[in-house]
């Protein structure tokens, strides 16, 4: 038995798990020869439905409704699902292999053969979410920075590099870094879903169940499959399904930023008179409206979009259910719609620059980040200088 392959038993099942990178030749060539050998009851990809049809039909994307993805708050999941798309495709164009292949291969084997699939993986947007949910603010800039440090990323991998990957000693030393630099996304994208894939694999049932999953995924899905067989850990992932609310504080935070801005401009007008408080009111407005259009400007944002970042940075302050990323981002792909060539390149225009901003549609999600950037920047620069003229002698 390989490194990569790890056999389960427990009464009436018979589980095999086989590790892949998921964008190795290598591993299409192991899942396919382990599936044809096997002839298992079911194979186990891990995989969502949603990324089962977006594999099965790669033109999935002309139905995306940019506009919607905005409303629903879904901006920056969107963003972290490209950027981590544009990292695989660029890895895979390395080694000349399309990511998640290797998944592909064993859907296509296991129905050429008349065996049922599974998907057990958890939906990505719900990893997304969770993951952006349970970090602090300063967790969600590293974790910003990291999907934008490898979307942008030119280092060149090999074949060889790969598969080393799969290796026990190798994947341990990138699950350390990635706990040590991030232990809230690591405890969501791998321990969580650890638990996950093994609740699913488990509930496949009684028969031969053989599971297609990354290699990093192998001692964590065997760990929990152990625990589910003792009886010490229950199939039920109800708890890591749901979308953690925002903390105490983010809460507070939330209505307290616009309370203490009206109740500085009052004590402005109370404490100094009207002049200062007009003063103190038209300072706010013109850091935040101001750098949100620049932001705004920033991500190439056409000139209804910069005016509307102005005026609409202001409102989304003082209510803690929008943002003005909102207003900007719709206002964009309202005057520039995406074009159906625009949703077709999105995972290959988001490794570079060049091609966010030709790309229409990330053009709209680059206007939704720089100008929310830019409000939050202008309301904490303008805050110590309403404090200030309040109290000054």
């Amino acid at each position: 038995m390989s490194q990569t392959e790890k056999r389960f038993s427990a009464g009436a099942r018979d589980i095999t798990l086989i590790g892949t990178a998921h964008i190795s030749k290598q591993s299409i060539d192991e899942v396919t020869a382990a599936i044809r050998t096997a002839r298992p009851s079911r194979v186990a990809i891990e995989l969502d439905d949603e990324r089962y049809r977006s594999l099965k039909n790669p033109d999935s994307w002309k139905n995306l409704d940019i506009v919607q993805v905005l409303r629903k708050g879904q901006g920056f999941v969107l963003m972290a699902n490209l950027a981590l798309a544009s990292f695989q495709k660029r890895l895979g164009s390395d080694v000349g292999v399309k990511p998640g292949e290797e998944m592909k291969a064993a859907i296509t084997e296991a129905e050429a053969l008349g065996i049922p699939t599974a998907m057990v993986d958890r939906p990505i947007q719900t990893t997304l979410r969770r993951a952006w949910a349970k970090n602090s603010l300063w967790g969600k800039c590293k974790l910003l920075a990291s999907l934008l440090a490898s979307a942008f990323s030119r280092e060149e991998i090999t074949g060889e590099q790969i598969e080393e990957l799969k290796n026990s000693s190798e994947m341990d030393s990138m699950m350390e870094e990635l706990a040590a630099y991030l232990p809230a996304v690591k405890a969501v994208l791998i321990d969580e879903r650890d638990q996950f894939l093994a609740s699913r694999i488990w509930q496949c049932g009684d028969g031969a169940t053989l599971a297609v999953l990354g290699a990093g995924h192998l001692p964590g899905v065997l760990r929990h499959l152990e625990a589910l067989s003792a009886g010490e850990e229950s199939p039920d992932t109800a708890a890591i399904e749901a979308i953690p609310p925002p903390g105490l504080a983010g809460r507070l935070l939330g209505f307290l930023f616009p309370l203490a801005i009206v109740a500085l401009i009052a004590g402005g007008f109370f404490v100094r008179g009207p002049d200062t408080s007009l003063s103190m009111l038209v300072r706010w407005l013109l850091w935040n409206g101001s750098l949100a259009a620049l932001g705004t400007l920033a991500a190439g944002g056409n000139i209804l979009a910069v005016l509307t970042g102005f005026a609409g940075a202001p409102i989304a302050t003082l209510n803690p259910f929008l943002g003005v990323g909102l207003f900007t981002g719709v206002v964009q792909a309202l005057v520039r719609k995406p074009k159906v060539e625009d949703l077709e390149s999105l995972a290959a225009d988001a490794g570079s620059l060049r091609g966010i901003y030709k790309n229409r549609a990330l053009r709209v999600l680059l206007v939704f980040l720089l100008s929310s950037i830019g409000g939050v920047i202008g309301n904490f620069i303008a805050m110590p200088a309403l404090i200030s003229a309040v109290i000054q002698k």
